[in-house]
């Protein structure tokens, strides 16, 4: 496993050099040198126009990263100040009633007291058998007394008679 990843790698650097040969050969030409004086100091002012205007465009172009970092830095400021401002309190159940709310909401305007309770269905309870059944028997002590010894189971017999 080693062996293959130490061939990978030393392919990739391979690459890497032929691809940087490629490129220097067909941006930058080999260089001829004049044999006279006059022919060298020509190269030697193109060479200096060329190098002049190399360093203008970097020059431009690192004003122009300066101004867009300054902005980027900018508005990650005001991204955090924003974030800052509106931190989100832990909250708390609070009770309040209607009325309370309302005034909360609409201020001083708001003076209608609201009756929630005044607008709930009202429903009467109905008496059931059950109901009325364990309202009759009463005590319990007095029913246990009533049913124990003969009286009581005599009493029972004749009641399930009828």
């Amino acid at each position: 496993m080693l062996q293959l990843a130490v061939t990978e790698i030393e392919k990739e650097a391979a690459a890497k050099e032929v691809e940087k040969q490629n490129y220097l050969a067909e941006h930058c030409p080999p260089l001829s040198l004049p044999g006279s004086m006059q022919e060298l100091q020509e190269l030697c002012k193109k060479l200096h126009a060329k190098i002049d205007s190399v360093d203008e465009e970097r020059y431009d172009t690192e004003v122009k990263l300066q101004k867009t970092n300054k902005e980027l830095e900018d508005l990650s400021q005001k991204l955090f100040d924003l974030r800052g401002k509106f931190k989100r309190p832990p909250l708390r159940r609070v009770r309040v009633s209607a009325d309370a709310m309302l005034r909360a909401l609409l201020g001083s305007k708001h003076k209608v007291n609201m009756d929630l309770r005044a607008n709930l269905k009202q429903v009467k309870k109905e008496d059931t058998e059950k109901e009325k059944d364990l309202r009759d028997v009463g005590d319990w002590r007095k029913n246990i007394e009533e049913k124990s010894g003969m009286e009581g189971r005599k009493k029972m017999f004749e009641a399930g008679e009828s």
